[in-house]
């Protein structure tokens, strides 16, 4: 399994300070058993949407993001994320902000999101260190099954259900 992590920052982008949530990202994933690429630091916006895209392209079977999704004017990632994906997984980012509010109030006003394009998973952690350890506590449950399961897992690629019929009446 292949996984990418990328920080949305404006400020650790221009090396105001130094990335913290990504280490701990890419550190969660090579726990898991994931070949992991980043953190990759670049401003909010549409840098992002191009992160995703070249990692959604590359074939990652999971990209991480930490940053860029609170309610400040600068914070895209929602947005670029919204763009890229074919369908949310909305269950994801509710457990992550879920596991936040025990210890923070404020994590009600993430706006991440978690979602597929293609085949890659792609979800969106909140930039503090203490909000992606918590996303990492969340993810280290359930990311290796959901990833079995885009690629198929325990599902028969579309075969047609024993002693069904096909739209010409013959058995399939």
């Amino acid at each position: 399994m292949r996984g990418l992590v990328v920080t949305a920052s404006n400020r650790a982008s221009k090396g105001v300070y130094e990335d913290r949530g990504g280490p701990v990202l890419a550190e969660g994933l090579a726990r898991l058993g994931f070949a992991v690429d980043g953190p990759r630091v670049v401003p909010d916006g549409d840098p992002v949407e191009q992160a995703l895209r070249e990692g959604v392209a590359a074939g990652y079977d999971v990209i991480l993001t930490t940053g860029g999704t609170g309610i400040s004017p600068t914070d895209k990632t929602p947005e670029a994320t919204a763009r890229v994906i074919d369908y949310e997984i909305p269950g994801i980012p509710q457990a992550v902000r879920a596991e936040n509010l025990a210890k923070v109030p404020t994590a009600a006003l993430s706006r991440g999101l978690a979602g597929v394009a293609g085949r890659t998973l792609i979800v969106n952690l909140p930039g503090s260190t203490g909000g992606v350890r918590d996303g990492v506590a969340v993810l280290d449950r359930i990311l290796v099954h959901a990833v079995d399961q885009i690629r198929g897992g325990d599902h028969a690629p579309s075969a047609a259900p024993a002693g069904s019929t096909s739209a010409s009446g013959s058995p399939s």
